[in-house]
């Protein structure tokens, strides 16, 4: 176990933190992989300054701090298919206007002003929206096949939930992998595409990072306000109470962080979630052990096997990350029946979830009319 003397964080490495390691990779992996796809950013340098970022927080934290793809983003630029330059633009875009919230301490008067009642609705909007997700998009996606992947995944994962001499994700995976190697991967090419490259520095110009802020920063502000740092805030808490409270401020500072290096080097525009930290929970992860693997993970796929990216998109099969999204969105949504709500805060919780789940812009819609809904006096 390594302690890190001025933060005193406990970062250990292990089978559980191994196997919770993957706890966020059903969201991660497919937006990276169509990001990727979509934009024509380079692949080295995608999963190589994603990897770096997660090794980072993992340090930072001591916990298992999620470092996700902006998915509001994410979601434009591949429906769109805007290009790379446009992304990085937007990524340092939103770094900096994360920075001047913070330094102004404007992110703290949001957080004073949203209560709990809004944010637990976001965490079970997002919740929802993750599980219905594994079920309509990925656990289908290689028909009669993939049904089978994703039921031996979702048996083993009922079977072994909680075991922590046998984390269920370890074998989940090793189904995936293995389904990959036999049907989907070519292994000659895998292993005759072995090389090192390292990212290309880079400075995004002044019209994309115009075009990004219009395109992708504004839509993607409220989800990141909502659920990058007030849920991920909260879900520390839910989820660790025996350690020293997160400040909204430490992770606003580490989110724009991230996002005033990363398009320098041609990475995508990231974020903390509150879904994440539930993920990698949920299976078995307990300090930054957990994201250091996880990043080490994609360090080596970008480093050494960027040149057969086309393989490597198909090491972990949909159907299996899929179950692992589906767990991860069940145990974000399971954080709000923990809480003593009034009957008025649940009926915010359900309005500003539904919302979320719902409505386009549905975290920015929630999230106002749930904190007006907070604030508002209602005579019996």
């Amino acid at each position: 176990m390594l302690r890190m003397n001025k933060f005193k964080l406990n970062i250990r490495f292990d089978r559980n933190e191994l196997a919770g390691a993957f706890g966020d990779i059903g969201t991660d992996f497919p937006l990276l992989v169509g990001i990727i796809l979509s934009s024509g950013l380079s692949p080295v340098s995608a999963l190589v300054m994603f990897g770096g970022l997660l090794v980072f927080t993992g340090l930072i934290y001591g916990i298992p701090m999620p470092v996700q793809p902006l998915k509001a983003m994410a979601v434009i630029v591949i429906t769109q298919k805007l290009s790379g330059s446009v992304l990085c633009g937007a990524g340092l875009a939103i770094g900096v206007l994360m920075l001047v919230l913070t330094l102004s301490g404007l992110i703290n008067v949001i957080a004073r002003v949203v209560p709990l009642c809004v944010v637990r609705g976001i965490q079970f909007g997002l919740g929802a929206q993750l599980a219905m997700l594994a079920l309509k998009d990925y656990v289908p996606a290689y028909g009669p096949a993939g049904y089978v992947v994703a039921f031996l995944s979702f048996i083993i994962v009922i079977l072994l939930f909680g075991n922590k001499r046998y984390p269920p994700a370890l074998f989940v995976i090793a189904i995936g992998v293995l389904y990959a190697l036999f049907f989907k991967i070519d292994a000659a090419r895998f292993i005759h595409g072995f090389g090192f490259q390292l990212p290309a520095f880079r400075v995004p110009a002044v019209q994309d990072i115009i075009t990004g802020f219009v395109l992708l920063s504004l839509p993607q502000i409220p989800l990141s306000i909502g659920n990058s740092i007030l849920a991920t805030q909260q879900t520390a808490k839910d989820l660790f109470p025996e350690r020293p409270a997160l400040t909204i401020r430490k992770i606003s500072l580490t989110y724009s962080a991230m996002n005033l290096i990363a398009p320098f080097f041609g990475g995508v525009p990231v974020c903390h979630g509150s879904g994440g930290m539930a993920g990698h929970y949920t299976f078995g992860a307990r300090t930054g052990g957990s994201v250091i693997i996880y990043g080490a993970m994609y360090l080596i796929l970008g480093l050494f096997f960027s040149g057969v990216f086309g393989d490597v998109v198909n090491i972990f099969p949909k159907p299996m990350l899929g179950v692992l999204l589906f767990f991860e969105g069940i145990a974000l949504m399971k954080l709000v029946f923990g809480s003593s709500l009034s009957k008025k805060e649940t009926m915010i919780v359900l309005i500003v979830g539904l919302a979320a789940v719902g409505l386009p812009y549905g975290y920015l819609i929630g999230l106002v009319i749930g904190t007006a809904l907070a604030h508002t006096k209602i005579n019996a």
